[in-house]
């Protein structure tokens, strides 16, 4: 059957995209319950959501097991997250919205109008790579750019030069702590010292020394080696 954006309620987009974040891409299965709590749903219901996916055609599911993407699927979600990620770069790059305000409302434009019209705007915005969180932007294809060489700061050595290129965590709060600590995708941090006791790390930036980060924040920043 063919599953057309038209074809699919939101709903079942936001599974997909669900779907996709929990397996790497599509490249694992993942359990009921683990979508279930990334989604704030009931089990019972993603149950019944993977049974009509898997009557689509977009994922395999497997009672007990959970589900994957199929081929089909897989094309979906990518689409939906292409899309989300191209409505952030728009809002915030054209619209002057903050990074920590774009998440929600991409969330509704995602499921807005067709294909073309997304082609439209990754064109506008000249095919951008990244979205203002530093997550990569699949292509019309639904190819990904690899994060070679990126890593969490966590796994960074004392005396390393490095530039923070992403977050795992995109959540309003976390963004705005990021802001108070002046944090922003290119910083360069320098790592001063590492506590065993509690894995905090002291950093410092070009405009801030002796930054003290515990290991969450930490954990969710995404940087390279200089």
């Amino acid at each position: 059957m063919n599953s057309s954006s038209e074809e699919r309620s939101s709903s079942e987009e936001n599974h997909l995209k669900a779907i996709y974040a929990l397996s790497d891409r599509g490249r694992s299965d993942v359990s009921t319950t683990a979508i279930a709590s990334h989604m704030d749903l009931k089990a019972s219901s993603v149950t019944s959501m993977l049974k009509r996916l898997n009557e689509k055609g977009l994922v395999e599911h497997r009672p007990y097991r959970g589900a994957g993407l199929t081929s089909q699927g897989l094309r979906a979600a990518t689409s939906i997250v292409r899309r989300h990620r191209l409505w952030e770069t728009f809002l915030v790059t054209h619209l002057n919205y903050r990074w920590d305000e774009v998440h929600e409302l991409a969330e509704q434009l995602e499921h807005v109008g067709t294909e073309e019209l997304h082609d439209r705007l990754d064109k506008f915005l000249d095919h951008p790579r990244f979205d203002p969180h530093g997550d990569p932007i699949p292509d019309k294809e639904g190819r990904v750019e690899d994060m070679d060489g990126a890593l969490p700061l966590t796994e960074v050595n004392k005396d390393q030069l490095v530039y923070l290129v992403g977050v795992r965590d995109s959540s309003p709060t976390f963004l705005k702590l990021l802001d108070g600590l002046g944090l922003k995708l290119g910083t360069q941090l320098t790592i001063n010292r590492r506590f065993e006791y509690d894995n905090s790390v002291e950093v410092s930036s070009r405009f801030r020394a002796g930054l003290l980060l515990n290991e969450q924040v930490s954990g969710n920043l995404i940087v390279k080696i200089l």
